[in-house]
């Protein structure tokens, strides 16, 4: 039954559109369980109904038109209960209603079993037979596994509708939504760019051309190059391999002819397709066409027309203009299986006007950049068959996570009000630069920022920046292919220090691992955030964490501003073996003859070891600052770059806020400092709870800063720590959410969190 179930699967996935996906499933459960009648019923929310969406064995004209209500029939009884019904002679069953059409009647033995994904309910998968009998175990196992397995592709489907294959062929739907979580606040309205990995194949964006006579010499000059790398490494292997494995080389040769694939890549081309597109079409028809084949070695053969398509496509997107060369549009919406920190800097900045990423989620390193940057993003939308949206509009609500793929007028002029409403916001809070982030009875609360790139000096500045809580020194060190020397990060760290000086500038040391790998210097993990990062990678290399202490402190010289900050502490040996390092590299510089001083060191409260320990930490450093990002995903066990828990990331949890609370007074048990420099502090809410918790200091986003001073200019100390008071007992992170908003909301302040959205 596995490799029964791996096939239909595969099929499955291979389908281009919903009525496929359904019309493989029912014919190959009906086929692979032997009975008489497989359907599938599909929940319309709209209408409330079960709805005759495929079926093998019944009357083939019911499909579309057969229905049943929530509660109507043994199928509604499956979907109420949730769980599979096995009878053998469902015309007596209490809740049997026969479907007039249908031609069911003649069926006794029935099983159904309810289609689940996340949570939601998409419909029933159903099997029947003319025999009373009922399905044993093992075949209810079956479907069970079968519904399980089949619910993502399904909702995936369902998602992607009737959404057009590439721009310029008939209009789509309007208004298809998907669902995916908030990376950065905002609104943007633009034209898709889908940026392909290298050698992806699943990740080519389909795009109609114009000039298919040049596409075709295009793919021409890759086959002639792909032909001649292959010959060259026969020839390099052909001592080593016995007669029978050099002729795969000849296999391979012969593929690429004419009246193989090259034939059928290039009729694709004349059809309009470009030629990564019609590569990837017909490489994906051929590996699916092998992979269902029952014998091993024929199967196998897949994995050869993969490498031949990946070969094929790296020559394209080698002969195909640089990233620096391609002409963006105005307006542009990123969109990437998964963005990464370097794709930000592919797109012309004042082009750039919104981020979509189908996997990761709002708290991930893209986001958290994103968010510096002031570019609105959505993140973790799963079910969006990005390949197929190059070139249409799109709308981006980076407030609900939603996006719109070619949106109605009305919907679009709905949310250019909300730009409009948004730009009247920011305008005016650009008074507030020169104010302090005051409460209304005197209380003064200090606002820092978070920076690692060159442009977000000049933004933080201007929104009134009192200093910079955390400087993301990895982000040099991701953009280079190796790493950067002591020269390099001086004349970095430099320009950080001088543009606040004298404010303070807080340097996090190399934070690496988990979602932020360095090309050149890769850590294969398979629980990367339990791994391997952070200070326990700069502790196991001393030669990089000192070159880094080295540049910081020279970087200084002058100035005098430097904290400098430790990641990912767990324990007070980790503490004391860097200030060792740190005060090697001081001593080491004054016998160069450099004038440094003695920075201020800080620790990081980011793990839950940490949190109780925090006065141990306090007793040997000069301040505590808390990353409240990972310190939630700690807390609440939950992966903040998987869209299938981000739900569940939720920075208002009790126990996160408890936690919050804890660390603050511990602290100042002991007479130092305490910051904070997570996405919690760059909400206008959240920011009102941290300062009645007492924390000294705010460290955000440069772009939500002027928000945050609004928030506190617009509230007493009093009425924050009563606040706190009332939400500090709750267990509902929901209520909770909800009373910051209405708080805000009665000092007038409702338009800080976001604006009215349409459904």
């Amino acid at each position: 039954m596995l490799e029964t179930l791996r096939k239909i699967v595969q099929e499955v996935n291979a389908a281009p559109d919903l009525e496929s996906v359904l019309d493989v499933i029912v014919r190959r459960v009906q086929r692979a369980m032997r009975t008489d009648v497989c359907s599938i019923y599909l929940l319309d929310q709209e209408r409330e109904r079960y709805v005759l969406m495929a079926t093998q064995g019944l009357n083939k004209k019911s499909v579309g038109q057969a229905s049943l209500s929530l509660d109507e029939g043994v199928v509604g009884h499956v979907g109420q209960r949730a769980e599979p019904i096995n009878l053998e002679d469902a015309a007596t069953h209490s809740s049997y209603t026969y479907i007039k059409g249908t031609g069911e009647h003649k069926f006794h033995a029935f099983l159904g079993v309810p289609i689940i994904h996340h949570r939601s309910l998409l419909g029933v998968l159903v099997i029947q037979q003319k025999a009373i009998r009922k399905f044993d175990e093992a075949e209810e196992a079956f479907m069970v596994t079968m519904s399980a397995q089949l619910a993502g592709v399904i909702a995936h489907a369902e998602a992607t509708g009737s959404l057009t294959q590439v721009a310029g062929q008939e209009k789509s739907e309007s208004d298809r939504k998907f669902e995916g979580v908030s990376g950065c606040i905002g609104v943007a309205i633009g034209p898709a760019v889908v940026m392909t990995p290298l050698a992806d194949l699943d990740g080519v964006p389909e795009r109609k051309i114009d000039d298919i006579k040049a596409e075709i010499t295009k793919f021409k000059q890759a086959l002639a190059q792909v032909r001649r790398d292959i010959k060259k490494v026969g020839r390099s292997l052909a001592k080593r391999l016995r007669s029978e494995e050099r002729e795969l080389f000849d296999v391979y040769i012969r593929m690429l002819d004419d009246n193989a694939l090259a034939g059928e890549i290039i009729a694709r081309i004349k059809e309009g397709q470009w030629a990564q597109g019609a590569l990837k079409l017909v490489i994906g028809e051929h590996v699916k066409q092998f992979s269902l084949m029952d014998d091993p070695y024929l199967r196998e053969r897949a994995t050869d027309i993969k490498d031949l398509g990946r070969r094929m496509l790296t020559c394209l997107q080698e002969s195909g203009p640089a990233l620096s060369e391609i002409v963006f549009p105005e307006n542009t919406i990123l969109v990437a299986d998964e963005l990464t920190p370097a794709m930000l800097g592919e797109v012309p900045t004042e082009k750039l006007m919104g981020l979509l990423s189908v996997n990761g989620s709002g708290n991930s390193h893209a986001a958290i950049l994103a968010r510096s940057m002031g570019i609105p993003t959505v993140m973790g939308a799963v079910d969006l068959p990005y390949t197929r949206i190059e070139g249409l509009p799109v709308i981006l609500d980076g407030y609900s996570g939603r996006v719109f793929v070619n949106p109605s007028d009305d919907l679009e002029q709905c949310y250019r009000d909300i730009i409009r409403e948004e730009n009247e916001v920011n305008a005016g809070l650009e008074g507030l630069k020169e104010l302090p982030a005051e409460t209304t009875d005197g209380y003064r609360m200090p606002l820092w920022v978070n920076t690692g790139l060159v442009t977000d000096v000049a933004r933080s500045l201007d929104r009134g920046a009192e200093g910079i809580g955390l400087y993301r020194t990895e982000i040099p060190f991701m953009i280079r292919d190796f790493f950067p020397s002591e020269y390099d990060q001086m004349e970095t760290y430099r320009r950080q220090l001088e543009a606040f000086a004298p404010r303070p500038v807080t340097m996090r040391t190399l934070d690496i691992g988990g979602d932020k790998p360095l090309p050149y210097f890769p850590i294969q993990e398979d629980n990367p955030f339990l791994g391997w990062r952070g200070i326990r990678v700069t502790l196991d290399h001393p030669e990089i964490f000192l070159v880094q202490i080295r540049a910081m402190l020279r970087a200084a010289e002058g100035l005098d501003n430097l904290r400098i900050m430790l990641p990912m502490v767990t324990n007070v040996q980790e503490v004391e073996e860097s200030k060792k390092l740190i005060n090697q590299a001081v001593d080491e510089l004054r016998e160069e003859g450099h004038v440094v001083n003695q920075p201020l060191i800080g620790v990081m409260i980011e793990v839950p070891a940490a949190v109780y320990q925090v006065r141990r930490f306090a007793r040997r450093v000069d301040f505590i600052s808390v990353g409240s990002n990972d310190l939630t995903q700690y807390l609440l066990a939950v992966d903040r770059n998987n869209p299938r828990v981000a739900g569940l990331y939720v920075s208002y949890h009790p126990a996160v806020l408890k936690a919050l609370q804890f660390i603050a007074r511990e602290a100042h048990k002991e007479n130092v400092s305490v910051s904070i420099c997570g996405e919690m502090a760059a909400d206008p809410g959240g920011a009102i709870l941290l300062m009645a918790m007492g924390y000294d200091v705010l460290s955000m986003n440069a772009t939500n800063l002027p928000k945050v001073k609004y928030a506190i200019r617009g509230v007493s100390f009093e009425r924050a720590k009563d606040l706190l008071d009332r939400i500090i007992v709750m267990d509902d992170p929901d209520k909770i959410h909800m009373m910051l908003r209405k708080t805000l909301k009665d000092l007038g302040l409702g338009q800080l969190p976001r604006p009215t959205i349409p459904d």
